[in-house]
């Protein structure tokens, strides 16, 4: 009698023998109540050179190769910390809990930083974790809307009494991260192809990532620029962010000419999108 298999029904079958993580004939045997192994070429005809299994097993193959590629172009640092076979090692494992269930790749690792914090085996876990972090934030940097960036004449537009209450909304591709390690140096040293790459020793760093005209730039901050700009894309009022800034800085507050100095220089590399004086 032949195999009946409706189309739903083989693709699930197709689908669960490509992403199974054994061999494929592992893979065929765990799908054996959808496909019965020995009935395999009833649904994947032979080739002039392959067998039905040896033609599946192309795709089988393919397919980690494909995860691996694509994480691999979203976290060229973390791969180059662990090695090709680390990495490798880590992708297989992270598909397994959340494969790709997108018609794009781009969301496939999203996910990443929070499976590497709890994953075993790992060298220096909290800095992969960190690494892949930031590596996430320049992805979806690249990844979001593009939104346009406050002008002249918005700025222009503001009454000088009316900045002390004004409040600024970031671009849509904005983020603002905090690390305790030196992520963002080792990151720049794989970009660059630079040997000389930083240690994975404690040592603070505060990065802001936003993306403008289609290019993602990463901007090291002081721990003082980090949380006046925190405050302020938070939705607090120009004058009250500055004045906490000031407050709070104790003997290493910056001076109230170097707040603005940042403040400007934010507003001209594009991380606001509007200013809002009501």
């Amino acid at each position: 009698m032949a195999l009946e298999v409706g189309l739903d029904r083989l693709q699930r079958w197709m689908q669960a023998v490509i992403v199974h993580p054994g061999l494929v004939e592992d893979a065929l045997a765990a799908a054996a109540d959808e496909v019965p192994a020995q009935r395999l070429g009833e649904v994947i005809l032979p080739s002039r050179t392959l067998t039905p299994a040896e033609r599946l097993d192309v795709y089988h193959g393919m397919y980690l190769l494909r995860m691996e590629e694509a994480l691999a172009s979203d976290y060229p640092a973390l791969k180059h910390f662990l090695g090709d076979e680390g990495f490798f090692d880590l992708v297989r494992d992270y598909v397994q809990v959340h494969p790709s269930r997108s018609f794009s790749l781009n969301p496939l690792g999203y996910r990443l930083p929070e499976f590497v914090k709890t994953a075993s085996g790992l060298e220096r876990p909290d800095f992969c974790y960190e690494l892949a972090q930031l590596e996430l934030a320049v992805a979806q940097a690249f990844d979001g809307p593009e939104t346009a960036r406050l002008g002249e004449a918005a700025i222009a537009a503001v009454p000088p009494e009316a900045w002390e209450a004004a409040r600024l909304a970031p671009v849509a591709t904005f983020r603002l991260l905090s690390f305790r390690y030196p992520v963002n140096d080792y990151l720049q040293t794989v970009l660059d192809d630079d040997h000389d790459h930083p240690k994975a020793r404690l040592k603070d760093q505060w990065i802001a990532v936003y993306r403008r005209d289609y290019v993602v730039y990463r901007l090291d901050l002081t721990r003082a620029a980090h949380d006046l700009l925190a405050a302020l894309v938070s939705g607090r009022p120009l004058g009250n962010a500055i004045g906490e800034a000031l407050k709070t800085g104790g003997k290493r507050a910056p001076s109230e000419h170097e707040l603005f100095r940042w403040f400007r220089q934010w507003v001209s590399v594009g991380v606001f999108q509007s200013v809002e004086t009501r």
